[in-house]
């Protein structure tokens, strides 16, 4: 058996020498399935630090409906007077955002804050589609105007900014964090990319290999993003400052995934049994680094027991 000490010196050594980039690019997820009972689909969006999980489902008929999941404890959401309801983003207020629909009519976004619902429209669009909100209340997402392109916003208290990729074809803003970063993607004429906003300043996503085909759709407040990619199927993705971990669901034939909170829980959908079911990633935690004056008093104690080791040795030799 090893002693604490050199159990100790192992996981320092491990965590210097590649075993923090090790574990940070390719941590070990804990599965559960997210699914609303009578659903054809069911699609888990977003996760608060709570461990709230908000998403959409569609029933037997065809109809879209939101769900708030806590614990397990499944609650329907439905814009009153909509037909369709899609809800897409959760803050750690409880506050939820989406999309509703009357019968035939534009797309419009929503703000639910306890039931109580207030409709986000951006002045002279179509379509408004809010998906992300942080815990300010600034809520992001997309709007066309009649007959333009898609064009990503950001709503400060019921003051729009438009926010747009410099050279794209279209933008839609899909996430944001409390500090402000906003996460989405963007059109060219070689396809789709992810995009980091900070400050107005973007930076291009692209899974590598993958340029033009990347999905980004969720970033947390350690900067932790989230999206998927198409290869033989999808497959969900982590980018942690440039390192990429696939995360697919065991089993699936397809994982996105959507949304991931602070202590790096995502949520997202796969396609198993020829159904879309949602799903709840926790990441296993990993050894903490030992302290140094618990290194310290490992180091001494290790020299101390070589040192006796190697008189005990010396004492045993024949004299010369």
């Amino acid at each position: 058996m090893k002693s604490p000490c050199i159990a100790q010196l192992v996981t320092l050594a491990v965590l210097v020498f590649g075993g923090v980039e090790t574990a940070s690019a390719n941590p070990i997820y804990s599965f559960a399935t997210v699914d609303v009972p009578g659903a054809l689909d069911a699609y888990a969006q977003g996760v608060n630090n709570s461990g709230q999980i908000v998403g959409w489902f569609m029933d037997p008929s065809g109809r879209e409906h939101g769900f708030f999941d806590m614990g397990g404890n499944l609650t329907t959401i439905d814009v009153p007077g909509a037909y369709n309801t899609v809800v897409y983003g959760i803050n750690n207020s409880g506050q939820i955002v989406g999309e509703f629909q009357a019968f035939g009519g534009p797309y419009q976004g929503f703000l639910d804050t306890g039931g109580s619902f207030t409709t986000i429209d951006v002045p002279g669009a179509y379509d408004t589609v809010a998906f992300g909100i942080n815990n300010s209340g600034q809520i992001v997402g997309y709007f066309d105007a009649f007959g333009g392109p898609p064009q990503g916003f950001l709503d400060t208290g019921g003051s729009f900014t438009t926010v747009d990729v410099p050279g794209a074809l279209d933008t839609v803003a899909r996430g944001i964090n409390n500090s402000g970063q906003i996460v989405g993607v963007f059109d060219d004429t070689l396809g789709r990319h992810g995009f980091l906003d900070t400050g107005g300043s973007f930076t291009t996503i692209d899974v590598p290999g993958f340029a033009g085909e990347t999905e980004v759709f969720g970033i947390n407040d350690s900067g932790q993003i989230v999206g998927y990619y198409p290869t033989m199927g999808e497959h969900g993705f982590l980018d942690m400052g440039g390192s990429l971990t696939i995360i697919d669901v065991p089993g699936a034939t397809l994982t996105v995934a959507y949304g991931i909170n602070d202590s790096g829980q995502i949520v997202g959908s796969f396609l198993g049994d020829g159904e879309v079911s949602g799903y709840l990633a926790t990441p296993a935690t990993t050894p903490e680094p030992p302290s140094s004056l618990t290194l310290a008093l490992c180091l001494v104690a290790l020299f101390a027991i070589a040192y006796r080791r190697k008189g005990a040795r010396d004492g045993d030799r024949p004299p010369a």
